[in-house]
């Protein structure tokens, strides 16, 4: 089937604060730049929907969900739902949206899911908030919509999901909520030794989780390498009725709070090797703190999925898209040019460590 893509424009006036990373555009400009490039036919696009409480009570507490409302309407936060929640604090700010936002994103990942139960594939962006918790906030991520979006696929009665996470950082949400269920088999390759320290190799939520944390300088052979020689067999035994690909671009050479070398190609290659893995696949966002990469990354992602074949150069109307960007970090003071007249990075392949040959071994041990 031809995917569909899910986004909305609470994203384009939307921002976390102007000192915070996520002060920058991102899914409003991988939508532009669809857009722009003559990719998106409007049949296809779903608008998200802000999630209700039936939803958000799946997974977060009554309690939680109901101080991140009030802490929106009145856009202050006392100590104790501070230290209880962590509103207002360790990266997750007050702002006009901070309710409204993640909800919509958590709508999104789960009309993504409820498209795709007869089959199909759906491209959502927005999505991708791997770490927050039942009950507070965590990692810039108010909601959890990747779990809240696999409950869907659970309450429909599907049994065996996969859920692949390759942003830089662990997806330690998603991991703990499904520790130990037998349904979701959940993969992460991420920095080592990065926030939030957790993922290690032997780390396997009781069977249910295989890590990869990688060294800095992660490159797309390296991770080539994970895909065919871990990550695909470790699918394929798994056999998945559904599989969530969170494509946080945060791993990207590029972006300002990582470390690791990928080009957007290992993106699109993860893609393209998990399309036909599953009759059900939802590829959301994540991480990325760069608009010109993670915008890119993305809108080559949309461009994947419906076989499109990205140009070498980018249409006049999409340069126009990223050269109206603003980003306050050196190197976006003065673009490369690249990042403003194409969409496809140039490959970034390096030698294959022997410890990345050894996540590889080590992953497929003893996997039934």
């Amino acid at each position: 089937m031809r995917p569909f893509y899910v986004g909305s424009e609470i994203y384009r006036r939307s921002s976390y604060g102007p000192k915070h990373p996520l002060a920058v555009p991102r899914v409003s400009v991988c939508t532009d730049l669809v857009r722009a490039m003559g990719w998106m036919e409007e049949a296809r696009f779903l608008e998200a929907q802000l999630a209700g409480d039936g939803l958000l009570h799946r997974f977060h507490t009554p309690d939680y969900v109901a101080a991140l409302k009030r802490a929106e309407a009145e856009q202050a936060v006392s100590e104790e739902v501070r230290a209880r929640h962590a509103l207002g604090a360790a990266g997750n700010p007050i702002f006009r949206e901070m309710f409204r936002r993640p909800a919509t994103s958590a709508g999104g990942v789960a009309l993504a899911c409820r498209t795709v139960l007869p089959g199909g594939v759906v491209h959502c962006p927005g999505g991708g908030t791997h770490h927050g918790r039942p009950d507070r906030a965590s990692g810039f991520c108010f909601l959890n919509d990747c779990v809240l979006g696999i409950s869907e696929w659970l309450a429909a009665g599907l049994g065996r999901i996969v859920y692949l996470d390759i942003d830089a950082h662990h997806g330690d949400g998603v991991q703990d909520a499904f520790h130990d269920d037998d349904r979701v088999f959940t993969i992460s390759v991420h920095e080592a030794g990065r926030w939030p320290n957790t993922g290690l190799a032997q780390d396997r939520a009781g069977g249910m989780a295989r890590n990869f944390p990688v060294p800095q300088g992660f490159n797309d052979s390296e991770m080539r390498w994970l895909l065919h020689e871990a990550i695909l067999p470790l699918v394929e035994r798994f056999r998945p009725q559904a599989i969530m690909l969170q494509a946080g671009a945060d791993a990207l050479e590029e972006d300002p709070l990582a470390k690791l070398s990928l080009s957007n190609n290992a993106h699109f290659q993860v893609v393209r090797a998990v399309m036909g893995l599953a009759p059900r696949l939802v590829v959301t966002g994540g991480g990325g703190y760069n608009p010109f990469s993670a915008g890119r990354c993305w809108a080559g992602i949309w461009a994947t999925l419906n076989g499109i074949e990205i140009p070498d150069r980018a249409t006049p109307e999409a340069s126009a898209v990223l050269g109206e960007l603003h980003y306050a970090r050196v190197a976006g003071r003065r673009p490369p040019a690249h990042w403003l007249d194409t969409l496809r990075d140039a490959p970034r392949e390096g030698l294959v460590r022997e410890e990345i040959r050894r996540l590889a071994v080590l992953a497929l041990e003893e996997f039934a």
